[in-house]
């Protein structure tokens, strides 16, 4: 049953994290371009939030949640600072310094900070090939983004922004640890619920005063209506259930394959092209993150090994 539990909890972190991974295309319809603006990025940041805490609500009467117990805020509350407003503001941030490709390369060690953090606050441990995988499949994109940077013609090199990425780095991964803690207890809906429901006296204010003045595109609403539903609630439905069941340090590494499934959403919904060298540095991460998996388990007994010979 354990392991039926576990692998369960893999797929809904890779359901999770194909939800995610569509956010990207997504809020790129509802900002649009330099040349072809749509939403305001800060609106979309709060306003995705808003209608999350919004749809929250609404979900917390329904169902008529009890209310979470003291011992349950204070992880809510990193939760709250992780994933609702300190990743997508200091992201924000650091991309009026630096580049979308830039930031990719910081931000694509997400996976492993996550499984850091899940040993440090959950006190989950895993033997040294688990960690030796996740290394493996960091690099791989990191690699990855370094060569799509430098295709584009964007250098790479220290600057004062990265001080933020690594900061919104260590956020999210926060967030993710913090509201895997209470998930048993108080379900992975509700705690989502929780999450958007307290960032609401921010979210919502924020999101009415940069309430568009201008006529916006069909299509940035429908990006801007898919990242406040699907990337800030639904997919936190399966992300945090996947976590609590799989194992925060071992669903943590399907993270990895999140820019390569962005890449992938992007061609219907952009009209960008798919190559070769994506494919396959695809491939590769999909092997480390499976080679973990299998890593991740602890090592028989000697007795029970002596047993079955």
């Amino acid at each position: 049953m354990k392991t039926r539990d576990e692998t369960l909890g893999m797929w809904l972190g890779v359901l999770g994290v194909a939800i995610f991974a569509v956010t990207l295309p997504m809020t790129r319809l509802a900002t649009g371009t330099q040349a072809a603006p749509q939403l305001s990025p800060w609106f979309v940041t709060l306003g995705r939030a808003a209608l999350a805490g919004v749809l929250s609500v609404i979900f917390l009467l329904a169902t008529r949640s009890p209310r979470p117990q003291r011992v349950h805020w204070k992880p809510l509350g990193m939760a709250v600072l992780g994933n609702a407003i300190g990743y997508p503001l200091l992201l924000a941030y650091a991309l009026r310094v630096v580049s979308a490709s830039h930031a990719a390369v910081i931000t694509a060690l997400l996976p492993l900070v996550t499984a850091a953090c899940a040993a440090w606050v959950l006190h989950q441990r895993a033997r040294l090939g688990f960690w030796l995988c996740a290394i493996a499949g960091s690099a791989l994109v990191v690699a990855f983004s370094v060569l799509r940077a430098q295709s584009h013609g964007s250098g790479f090199g220290f600057e004062w922004a990265d001080v933020l990425l690594v900061g919104a780095v260590v956020a999210a991964s926060l967030g993710y640890i913090y509201g895997a803690q209470v998930t048993p207890a108080l379900g992975a809906e509700r705690v989502i619920c929780w999450v958007c429901a307290m960032a609401l006296p921010v979210t919502l204010p924020g999101t009415l005063l940069l309430w568009p003045a201008q006529p916006v595109a069909a299509s940035a609403w429908v990006g801007f209506v898919y990242v406040g539903v699907f990337s800030m609630w639904m997919g936190f439905f399966a992300w945090y259930r996947g976590l609590a069941m799989g194992g925060a340090l071992r669903v943590s590494q399907t993270q990895l394959l999140q820019p390569f499934l962005s890449i992938l959403a992007a061609v219907p919904l952009l009209g960008e092209p798919l190559d070769v060298v994506t494919l396959g540095f695809a491939a590769a991460v999909v092997a480390t993150v499976v080679a973990g998996k299998k890593l991740s388990q602890p090592r028989a007994p000697l007795v029970a090994a002596a047993a079955s010979r």
